[in-house]
């Protein structure tokens, strides 16, 4: 079984070596991977796999090889019974929306953490909030566009903040399906330079010099002209822009595989860009924005990738970051203003239809980043044709 699996992973073009099978094959005979399908997939992941862009495609791989393989359960049985019976929270009506949109963050913040510090047994997304009668504003489940949530996704946009861990996919790097345009797209963003360490031959130099030497060949070399251009990518990744990876994986694959660039460099944010930005999509390794800004010197471009959709407080707002454990001391505005200062070649990619981009938060993130262009081949067409006369 385990031969065929590894001939899968082949076809499928994950780059498998046999010397990587065998250790697989010896951790199994010494027991690693437990009695579980779940012990084997983490053990075939970390054998197997040379880098996290192709952790999406041995996810694929595993799914379609091991389809309808029994798992056996490993819930608890207190967890197993809440999911039984685990009833949605009702919606708020239009009395008890008005009367949430009066609160301000410090509000919002000071009631739940009382909510939280009551809170001995089952949770189902609160049960009465003080002084409306209705369903609390700090759901389990973020039903709630207003308030705080404790876990999950939520179904709305502009939740406030969240306060638990999220796990981000980082985006992949080996997508190749319709990246051709958007590569050609980005090839157009350049500026050509005698900067290069390599040198070529000046042909009409060359016939002068050789004409002026009665015919005697004399070689006249010159530096080789290369982009001088330095582009900086900036995603936002989960929540809301989760539907939209597919596009951002084709975006951040073109640029990621093109030499074109004379520097190049990503990063990811989650709704807005704070006190630093991270490396990675689920947030294990940062670096701080006022060190990045710092080192932006030269001909750098920015695209700003996002679709703008979160709570005002996110952006206007002190500790407004929507991570509930993240207290921003200055506001997202403050530190997109920075970005946009330090970078004028910078344009604002939005996945949304443009219609969206009317939303308070848009409006807001608009002031600052007026040049906004949709995520789309014509919109990056128009957005690098903005950024080009800017030399």
């Amino acid at each position: 079984m385990f031969t065929s699996y590894f001939f899968h992973l082949r076809r499928r073009g994950l780059p498998v070596a046999v010397q990587e099978y065998m250790t697989l094959l010896e951790a199994l005979q010494l027991g690693l991977a437990g009695e579980s399908l779940h012990g084997f997939y983490t053990l075939a992941r970390s054998l197997l796999v040379k880098s996290e862009a192709q952790f999406d495609l041995f996810d694929q791989c595993f799914a379609e090889y091991f389809k309808g393989a029994e798992v056996a359960p490993q819930v608890k049985d207190e967890l197993a019974e809440w999911l039984r019976n685990a009833p949605l929270p009702r919606p708020l009506d239009p009395a008890e929306l008005a009367r949430l949109k009066t609160l301000d963050l410090a509000e919002l913040r000071r009631q739940f953490e009382e909510r939280m510090a009551e809170q001995q047994g089952r949770h189902d997304g609160g049960n009465k909030w003080v002084g409306t009668g209705g369903t609390s504003p700090f759901g389990n489940a973020g039903r709630h566009p207003s308030g705080v949530r404790v876990h999950g996704e939520s179904l709305w946009k502009s939740a406030v903040q969240v306060a638990s861990a999220r796990r981000f996919r980082n985006l992949r790097a080996d997508v190749v399906l319709d990246t051709r345009q958007i590569s050609l797209a980005l090839k157009k963003l350049r500026r050509l330079a005698r900067e290069s360490a390599h040198a070529e031959i000046d042909l009409d130099a060359t016939i002068r010099a050789t004409a002026k030497n009665a015919g005697e060949i004399e070689l006249v070399l010159r530096p080789e002209r290369k982009n001088s251009v330095k582009l900086l990518l900036l995603m936002d990744v989960g929540g809301s822009m989760t539907a939209h990876t597919r596009v951002c994986e084709q975006l951040f694959s073109a640029a990621h595989s093109l030499n074109h660039f004379k520097d190049f460099r990503h990063y990811y944010f989650h709704n807005c860009v704070y006190d630093f930005v991270f490396k990675d999509a689920e947030r294990l390794d940062t670096i701080a924005t006022a060190d990045l800004l710092h080192e932006l010197e030269g001909d750098w471009h920015l695209i700003m990738v996002g679709d703008a959709a979160m709570s005002p407080y996110e952006l206007t707002a002190p500790g407004g970051c929507i991570d509930y454990f993240h207290h921003n001391e200055e506001p997202g505005l403050v530190w997109l203003d920075r970005l946009r200062r330090r970078v004028p070649r910078s344009v604002w990619l939005n996945p949304e239809p443009e219609p969206y981009w009317q939303i308070p938060s848009g409006q807001l993130v608009r002031r600052v980043f007026k040049d906004m262009f949709p995520l789309s081949l014509s919109g990056l067409e128009a957005a690098i044709a903005h950024l080009r006369p800017l030399r």
